[in-house]
């Protein structure tokens, strides 16, 4: 069996993926979505661009062919070539690992290495008086360690072949012009035993146990059998609040289901690692108001006098961005007069990023005009945006702060009130769960990253039409949760 690098990288995200990866049934993946198409684009657009810089050589082999692929990168590697792109380097494991005693050995595993680039550098190896070390080309903003942790396999595996350990490797990410030296040192026995883990995930009869971690499972193609397989199970990764850290302590308690939970003092669970006072309390209630299929109000709720109120002129905003282009391009504001029970929802676009300081001055004359009305928002973003904006912009800070001082996090008042019966504190799982339902149910925030880079290129304007469908709905869904809360206390 094959054991590359995007098995080792999965695995630190996953203990679940690379079993389902290699054991199991592929009819049953997701179709890939937008977002991760996109992401699979962007990668590789990276890559060709850091590429660009170099003159380098890439293997010619048949596709999927490794042992034609290695033989044609140890050819380029004996002639000396300066960069090689792709290169293939394939390792016998049980070889590789007679040092190391813990490692598994019961089964025929080979190591692929696939490094985005191999640099040669002056030194001493089978080729001559020169060396190659690994170079990463990642999309990622910062070094995490799973990247780390591929760098190393990527030097391990290029040591056995070129018969001398690369003293480093390189970690290209795109927001450093320069790289990020990885420190094999540390980070090599930490690549083995997750390697040596992984291994033994593969050999074992069943495949890991579901944990849906939400951020990380959403673009997986097996979110949907796992998630399916979790809703059955009633596992406790679908409760709010539930990290794997907190529930590998949980465990250790025999706490595994919601029954136990909820029926748990806190105070047994104030010590454990992971929980304090005020996280212990919020779980067990999370866990009682799920059971319960019932709102409760918090161990610690907010004081009654500082759950917002209704006014006279309310505005909810919600921004749509795109992260690669550092770009709001939407800046949504629905306008509510609750007296004259009207509404009026206002769509500042940006059709070229160009825009986006025209659609902030438009965003300011709104706002300016109703110098009493609360602006209500979920999360932080549209708080932190701002502030943003107005710094990027030069607009004064005697005109941005009485505004920053009418924002009204409608999440941050929620989740530190009620616990609701929900598996997410996202909006649309709140504002689903009062009825609130979005005109587009496949639209959302992910998905309109990719509509807008779709409009750019082609000119579409039904996507644009689309993500303001969906920005206003985003507003509309704020404005229901809000009432909902005041309503409630």
């Amino acid at each position: 069996m094959l054991i590359n690098a995007e098995l080792l990288l999965q695995y630190q995200r996953c203990k679940r993926r690379p079993f389902l990866d290699i054991h199991g049934d592929r009819s049953q993946r997701d179709v890939p979505n937008e977002l991760l198409l996109k992401l699979q684009q962007d990668k590789i657009a990276y890559q060709l661009g850091v590429l660009a810089e170099f003159t380098y050589s890439q293997p010619d082999y048949p596709k999927r062919n490794w042992a034609a692929g290695q033989a044609a990168t140890l050819e380029l590697m004996q002639r000396g070539v300066e960069y090689i792109r792709q290169g293939v380097l394939l390792v016998n494991y049980n070889e590789w690992s007679e040092d190391i005693p813990e490692f598994p050995r019961d089964g025929e595993y080979t190591l692929l290495s696939r490094p985005d680039l191999l640099i040669k550098q002056p030194g001493e190896s089978r080729f001559g008086d020169w060396m190659y070390v690994p170079a990463s080309l990642e999309l990622g903003k910062r070094p995490k360690q799973e990247y780390q942790v591929v760098a190393a396999f990527h030097a391990q595996v290029l040591g056995t072949v070129q018969g001398t350990a690369p003293d480093i490797a390189w970690l290209k990410l795109r927001t450093k012009d320069t790289g990020y030296e990885v420190d094999l040192l540390k980070w090599t026995p930490q690549m083995q035993l997750i390697l040596a883990e992984l291994i033994q995930a593969l050999e074992a009869p069943n495949a890991p146990e579901v944990f849906i971690s939400r951020q990380k499972c959403t673009l997986c193609p097996w979110y949907s059998q796992c998630y399916a397989i979790a809703q059955s199970q009633k596992h406790l990764s679908l409760l709010p609040g539930v990290s794997p850290l907190r529930y590998t302590q949980l465990q250790t308690l025999s706490i595994t289901t919601l029954e136990s939970l909820a029926n748990t003092s806190p105070s047994a669970l104030e010590n454990l690692l992971g929980f304090d006072s005020i996280v212990a309390p919020k779980l067990v209630v999370q866990a009682q108001s799920v059971l319960e299929n019932r709102p409760f109000i918090l161990p610690y709720p907010l004081p009654t006098e500082s759950i917002t109120f209704t006014a006279p002129i309310e505005i909810y905003f919600d921004i749509e961005a795109q992260p690669d282009l550092n770009l709001n391009y939407l800046l949504g504001v629905l306008v509510v007069d609750t007296q004259a029970k009207t509404e009026k929802f206002y769509s500042f676009l940006a059709e070229r990023p160009e825009e986006e300081e025209s659609i902030w001055q438009q965003f300011l004359d709104l706002v300016g005009q109703y110098p009493e009305a609360p602006i209500y928002h979920f999360c932080v973003y549209e708080f932190d945006t701002v502030k943003r904006l107005a710094k990027l912009y030069r607009t004064p800070y005697s005109s941005v702060n009485p505004i920053l001082n009418r924002f009204v996090d409608v999440y941050e008042q929620l989740t530190q009130s009620v616990a609701l019966p929900i598996e997410s504190y996202a909006l649309k799982a709140i504002a689903r769960w009062l009825g609130f339902e979005w005109r587009n149910p496949e639209a959302t925030g992910a998905k309109c990253i990719y509509w807008y880079d779709q409009w750019l290129e082609t000119g579409d304007r039904t996507l644009l039409e689309t993500i303001q469908l969906y920005n206003e709905d985003d507003c509309r869904a704020t404005h229901s949760v809000k009432d909902w809360l005041v309503n409630f206390f």
